[in-house]
This record gives C-alpha cells, sequence and structure tokens, in this order.
C-alpha cells in the first residue's frame, strides 16, 4: 500500500483515455450544493435526492461542526464528517483538503451507523468508497480544549458578554494552527516515520501550553504519551482511505464521471463573507469549493442554492428578522429546529430577502431549492423582510459593520397563509394559491430571474416537489 491509499482505483482512468478526453478539450463540470443562509437550510435533503445520478460526492471545507440530516428508507442519518452520498452504494465519497478532520469523530460516525442494523446496508462498502484527502488537516481533542477555552476568554475579556457560539469541536483553533504553518496533516500520520508526526503534535502541545495553563497543567507527559499511542492506531485505518485527491479530482473530472459537491455550514457563516466574527473559520461560499478540493473555477457548473423557507441561525450574532414571540417558537417546535451536532435550539425568524439576494451575488447560484414549506402551513399570515432601513435611509445590501446591522429596522411584505397540509403534495400545480405565491413572490424579491427548482415539504427524500 502507497502512502496515498487506494485513491479510489475502479474510477482511475487509463493514461490512453485521459489523453483522449484532455485532446477532445471535454471537461465534466461538477454540481455543487451550498447553504444559502446562515446553515441548517437541509442541505442534505437536496444532495440525498440528488446523490445517486453521481459517482463521486466531496466535502470541500469545515469539519464536524457541520450537520446533515438525511431520511432514506425510513432511516434517518446525521452525518458530521461523512459527505451524504456514503449511502449510495456505488457513489464514491471525498474529504477534500480543506476539511479539518477530528479522527476519533469521524470513526466514531462511521461505527455508529455500520453497527445499527437499520443503516448498516446503506453504507455497504463504505471503507472502499471514502477516501480522505493526504492534505487535510487534523483537528485534535487539544483544538477542542482550546476552543472552549477562547470562548470563556472572549466572554469574559468582553464587556457586552462577547461569546460567538461555537461548537466547541476544535474547528476554528484547527483552522488557526493551519495558518500558523504548525498544523499537522494526513499525510503526517500515514508517513513511514512516526516520530516526525510525534514532532509536530508535541509542538502544538507546547503552543497551546504557552497560551492557556488548563492545557499545560493537562497535558502531563503521560497524557501526550496516550494521545500518540491512540493516533498510531488511527494511522492505519487512516493509511486504507487517504488519497492525493487533487490528481483523482482531475481524472473524473476529464471523463465522463459525475461529480458533486456538498458545502457545510453556509454564506452567512463565511470567514470572509457571512457575519464576522459569528462565523465558522472556512470559507463556504463558492470560493471554498476551488482551495478545498483543487480544482479550478472553470471545472464548475451548476450551483443550488438550499433556502429554508423562513430563516434560522445557531449561536450569537445579529440576526433582523428574529422572532421573539409565539410565531417563532411555532416554527422552531413545528420545525424541530434543534441543531444535528449540538442539539441546540435554533433561532427563527421570517424569510430575509436582502441576506439571500446577497448570497445569490456571491455565490452565482443558477436556481435554487427551497425547504421547509410545510412548516409555514398553519400560519395565517407570512411575512418577507425586502430591505432593510437604517436612521433614515435604506441599505443597498448586508453591511459589514454588525452594530449597524443589529440596528437596522427590516421592511415587511405581508403574505396571506394557506391554513391546509402541504406535505404529500408532490407537484407545484397542486399547491395551495397561496404557497404558490409565496413562492413567486421571493423569486421576484430575490431578483436575477433565479428560481426555485425543488420545494421540500417534509423529512423524507420523497417529500420533495420538483418544479422543473
Amino acid at each position: 500500500m502507497s502512502q496515498n491509499g487506494h485513491c479510489g482505483s475502479e474510477l482511475v482512468m487509463t493514461l490512453q483515455e485521459h489523453n483522449s478526453h484532455q485532446m477532445s478539450g471535454e471537461r465534466n463540470r461538477a454540481v455543487v450544493v451550498l447553504g444559502a443562509q446562515w446553515g441548517d437550510e437541509g442541505k442534505g435533503k437536496l444532495i440525498d435526492l440528488l446523490a445517486d445520478q453521481f459517482d463521486v460526492v466531496c466535502r470541500c471545507q469545515g469539519g464536524n461542526n457541520a450537520g446533515h440530516t438525511v431520511v432514506a428508507q425510513g432511516v434517518e442519518y446525521d452525518f458530521h464528517l461523512l459527505p451524504s452520498g456514503i449511502i449510495q452504494p456505488n457513489t464514491y465519497n471525498i474529504l477534500g483538503n480543506g476539511v479539518v478532520i477530528h479522527l476519533p469523530g469521524l470513526f466514531s460516525e462511521i461505527n455508529n451507523n455500520i453497527t445499527n442494523e437499520n443503516k448498516v446496508k446503506l453504507m455497504d462498502r463504505w471503507e472502499e468508497r471514502l477516501l480522505v484527502s493526504t492534505r487535510a488537516h487534523l483537528v485534535f481533542d487539544i483544538h477542542q480544549k482550546a476552543d472552549g477555552l477562547y470562548e470563556a476568554f472572549r466572554k469574559q475579556a468582553s464587556s457586552s458578554g462577547g461569546s460567538l457560539g461555537t461548537t466547541r469541536r476544535g474547528i476554528g483553533p484547527a483552522y488557526s494552527t493551519k495558518a500558523l504553518r504548525l498544523g499537522v496533516r494526513v499525510c503526517d500520520l500515514i508517513a513511514n516515520d512516526f516520530s516526525k508526526f510525534e514532532g509536530k503534535f508535541r509542538l502544538i502541545v507546547n503552543y497551546y501550553g504557552q497560551i492557556f495553563a488548563e492545557i499545560a497543567q493537562e497535558y502531563t507527559e503521560e497524557k501526550i504519551v496516550e494521545e500518540l499511542n491512540k493516533y498510531k492506531d488511527f494511522k492505519e485505518k487512516v493509511k486504507r482511505l487517504a488519497c492525493d485527491v487533487i490528481p483523482f479530482m482531475h481524472r473524473n473530472l476529464s471523463s465522463d464521471k459525475r461529480i458533486l459537491i456538498e458545502g457545510a455550514n453556509a454564506l452567512f457563516l463565511d470567514i470572509d463573507f457571512g457575519t464576522y466574527p459569528f462565523v465558522t473559520s472556512s470559507n463556504c461560499s463558492i470560493g471554498g469549493v476551488c482551495t478545498g478540493l483543487g480544482i479550478p473555477p472553470s471545472s464548475i457548473g451548476d450551483v443550488f442554492g438550499v433556502v429554508k423557507a423562513y430563516t434560522t441561525r445557531v449561536g450569537e450574532g445579529p440576526f433582523p428578522t428574529e422572532l421573539l414571540d409565539a410565531t417563532g417558537q411555532h416554527l422552531q417546535n413545528k420545525g424541530r429546529e434543534f441543531g444535528v451536532t449540538t442539539g441546540r435550539a435554533r433561532r427563527c425568524g421570517w424569510l430575509d430577502c436582502v441576506l439571500l439576494k446577497y448570497s445569490c451575488m456571491i455565490n452565482g447560484f443558477t436556481a435554487l431549492a427551497l425547504t421547509k414549506l410545510d412548516i409555514l402551513d398553519e400560519l395565517e399570515t407570512i411575512k418577507v423582510g425586502v430591505s432593510y432601513n437604517y436612521q433614515g435611509g435604506k441599505l443597498d445590501s448586508v453591511p459589514a459593520d454588525l452594530d449597524i446591522l443589529k440596528d437596522v429596522t427590516v421592511e415587511y411584505l405581508e403574505l396571506p397563509g394557506w391554513k391546509c397540509d402541504t406535505s404529500e403534495v408532490r407537484s407545484y400545480a397542486d399547491l395551495p394559491e397561496n404557497a404558490k405565491n409565496y413562492v413567486s413572490t421571493v423569486e421576484r424579491l430575490i431578483g436575477d430571474h433565479i428560481k426555485f427548482r425543488w420545494i421540500g415539504v417534509g423529512k423524507s427524500r420523497e417529500a420533495i416537489i420538483n418544479v422543473f
């Protein structure tokens, strides 16, 4: 076995086939699915709907701070690191270089699925179909410890109680050590000389030990050796999955293989374009697809944005259309708005078209999916945020300054509800007129001729309307 692992040998093209495609100028374009709000829009459901049409499903960024819920054959799956295509028996699944991987979490997630008799059949041959980039950085337990300590520091240091509400999964600290060039990658773990991995791991321990007294006290020599022994066990498991993902992706982009890329988190959690600092630590917008998998922009085809029929967010930060009343409670309860990863209650509010227009601008969506329309079924009236007003003027877009964003006044358009059950509807024509009016109104407010291609009306794989 080489250091690069199995690399999906069944999908590897011959040199002759590769050259033939290159000479003819043929090239696939990957399909991308991204969240358009603050995450939790139901991306997993759309990915699951599409996945059986694809040969390869990829994760390009984030870590196990993300969560996708998929319901297949009556069984509910909660994925955190595993790409949602893992339950498609003939699909390869990629964890790209932009993903940060907590190995205990990854193998725990795998074991939770393969030991559950209701789930195991759909995970058939997972070890042959899961590829982990040798360039991906590792999240250690010490990153998770530091995550909690940073949160405590922020809260204590801020007069306004400035915690970010992170998942404490160590994602931010892992990306930080990556940027500091202190990170440890998969290739370091599976190298023949384990002492190199040990040296890099000890460097991280020393780094955090100088920042936090609690870590210096906890990470005794005995603790360090215990952690290193754990990763000696992981080494052989990971080696079977490890792959240089970049040539793998380009071989398949140059063939007739179909590639689906699933984003984690969403635009307003993007480290650059989100509501900073209340964001994640990666680029969960379209740019993260290229940097997280090593593919050029020319390899990207359709980009589908997923939009919840109302707005939710987890954690702290401004939320202009948030509902702190009985309607917000209704959306939370009926929509089962509790985080897949943390179990935290999601804050709920009306759909915000100012946010959506900004998201469409950055991501260049070719079409959208609207999820959880059925959660609005019982409402008498439904509001949609159409513009922001600040100090007597109208804002053209989402401001970078959160002090401005938290003080905006939202102008709403009020629409009549439909007051009937849509959960069994499978045709757009069969939706109530007021529901169709809601969909078309949101399309008009977003503009740029972006349409809803799918509408979700329930949890199951079947509860979706194909509009076109």
